[in-house]
């Protein structure tokens, strides 16, 4: 759909919608903002959509690592992270490259199911940036025999072949 506007004169100003010149009186203005109206809203609400979608999509990624870590699973925990060198994790002993480094300092910080204790996390903001990138923020907390350590954690989501996956990790 093309939509344009041209000065042919002082008091002669025309659109074209589809193609077809329409003089620019009342009416016309008025039918002319009517459909600019519902095209922007149409289009919105897709993308609003949408995102929500992908919101719920991004939650599910997150709590089915909360349930892999409260059944002592590691390896099912890791399978949210993008499985490349260029993994980022930031974390107390600042920043650490590669899923298999990260891998490893889980299994070395966490060696047992007692010290893993059962993980809570709390969604405080997700934002869709594009199609295929979002930012995640929340909290953590552990919750074992001898103590409650929690935190806050942002993540940088990237959706690849249809999947959400973290790529930038920063707990603390």
């Amino acid at each position: 759909m093309s939509v344009g506007f041209a000065n042919l004169g002082s008091e002669n100003a025309y659109f074209t919608l589809k193609g077809v010149f329409m003089t620019a009186n009342g009416k016309t203005k008025l039918i002319f903002v009517f459909y600019l109206l519902i095209m922007i809203v149409a289009c919105s609400g897709g993308f609003s959509d949408k995102a929500e979608q992908e919101v719920h999509n991004i939650k599910n990624v997150i709590l089915e690592q909360q349930n892999a870590w409260n059944k002592g699973d590691i390896s099912a925990y890791m399978q949210a992270y993008w499985n490349s060198d260029s993994l980022l994790f930031i974390g107390k002993n600042g920043p650490k490259y590669g899923w298999q480094t990260t891998l490893g300092n889980y299994k070395k910080s966490y060696p047992d199911k007692e010290t893993m204790g059962q993980l809570k996390f709390t969604f405080l903001k997700i934002e869709i940036l594009s199609p295929i990138n979002a930012v995640v923020i929340g909290k953590w907390e552990l919750t074992r025999q001898n103590d409650n350590p929690k935190g806050h954690f942002s993540l940088i989501m990237r959706k690849t072949d249809g999947v959400w996956k973290v790529v930038i990790d920063h707990s603390s």
